[in-house]
């Protein structure tokens, strides 16, 4: 009698992968019975789709709703106008009848900073009713470089600022094709002088500076720290990346099996760098290719965040594993069964929530730890 697929399926799911993996750090999120469930299904029918937590696919859902065109069809004027993520997740919170209102506790105000390309808007954002100097947080948003800005990534640098109690500054920089690389990460240097420059005079601790960025923001940050190195400037006390955009091989093992998943896909990040790029030349560029040319010694300690079904999951795995490679510290997270731009969504998906209050959590230790003068142990 021939085994099939469903019997096998039973089988793993009643063997010891429902397990948590000894080899999984202790700070690493557990999968849950039916994050093994879900990836057996994946296992059986090949799509990574197939293991969406179900509070993702809720966004998602909504997301389909509004209809996006895809984004490797479009110009970049085009793209800009697509429906996002974030306007998913409230068009979800409107259907389930709940406020889509920003999260309360947190004011804001718009300044700008210098860069080689003009001014470019930063948006600080302060926990009400906090006494300062607070800590700083300088975030960068996600986009490709090419779409989004600091309006689209609202949610994440107001529950970092409440979070964490600290004050949060998040970064616009120049876009491409308009401006190619490395304008991105030239204004993310110019940003992060200007807030230590400035940090006292919108109640921040100037000595207590952390670098958040997801996406091309976590390329962007990721930069900031090794410009920060070579330089000679105050060193970040910590830095966060989130599902990092850490280098240029788009044929890693999650690149080719997330050729087709959302919101997020292969020909998107294709269409990304081409987009960014002057020639191909900068492909191989340190900068861009981080976890294939860039000295990574020397750097700050960093948490490392990523999403099961992305692109880009092998990218921040590379980048965690090569930072310890070089003597440094890393703590890695990857948290299952979500998409990319899975974070900043905690008031809709679970795991969202998870990951954000662990990353508040590592930056609180690495201020306290600044405080008072130690080094956090090595991960």
């Amino acid at each position: 009698m021939t085994v099939r697929k469903p019997l096998r399926l039973a089988f793993v799911l009643a063997g010891t992968t429902l397990l948590a993996s000894p080899a999984l750090a202790a700070d690493q999120p557990q999968p849950t019975v039916k994050d093994r469930f879900d990836a057996a299904v994946s296992s059986v029918t090949g799509s990574p789709m197939a293991d969406l937590d179900i509070d993702m696919k809720h966004v998602l859902d909504a997301m389909k709703k509004l209809d996006p065109k895809p984004i490797p069809k479009l110009s970049p004027e085009e793209a800009r106008k697509q429906p996002t993520p974030a306007d998913a997740v409230r068009e979800y919170l409107k259907e389930q009848g709940k406020t889509a209102a920003p999260l309360p506790g947190v004011a804001t105000k718009d300044t700008a900073y210098e860069t080689g390309g003009g001014t470019q808007p930063v948006r600080i954002y302060t926990p009400e009713g906090a006494q300062g100097p607070l800590p700083v947080v300088v975030y960068y948003h996600g986009g490709g470089f090419v779409i989004a800005d600091i309006d689209t990534y609202d949610a994440t640098p107001r529950a970092i600022a409440k979070g964490a109690n600290a004050v949060v500054v998040a970064v616009e920089y120049r876009h491409a094709p308009e401006a190619k690389f490395p304008a991105q990460q030239e204004d993310a240097l110019a940003a992060y002088k200007w807030v230590l420059a400035n940090a006292k005079t919108f109640g921040g601790d100037p000595a207590k500076v952390a670098l958040l960025g997801e996406s091309a923001g976590g390329n962007l940050v990721t930069n900031v720290a090794i410009a920060a190195r070579d330089q000679g400037l105050e060193k970040p006390d910590h830095v966060v990346a989130v599902y990092p955009m850490a280098g240029t091989n788009l044929d890693t093992p999650s690149y080719k099996a997330n050729t087709s998943t959302k919101p997020l896909n292969k020909d998107m990040m294709a269409w990304f760098y081409d987009q960014t790029v002057r020639t191909d030349a900068d492909r191989a560029d340190p900068r861009l290719d981080i976890v294939g040319k860039a000295d990574l010694k020397g750097l700050p300690p960093f948490t490392v965040v990523t999403a099961q079904i992305d692109p880009l999951l092998d990218d921040g795995k590379a980048l965690a594993d090569r930072i310890k490679a070089a003597g440094g510290q890393a703590t890695y997270r990857e948290y299952p069964g979500v998409t990319h731009e899975f974070f900043g969504m905690g008031n809709v998906v679970s795991k969202a929530k998870q990951a954000e209050d662990a990353v508040v959590a590592d930056l609180k230790k690495a201020f306290a730890n600044e405080a008072t003068g130690t080094t956090a142990p090595r991960n």
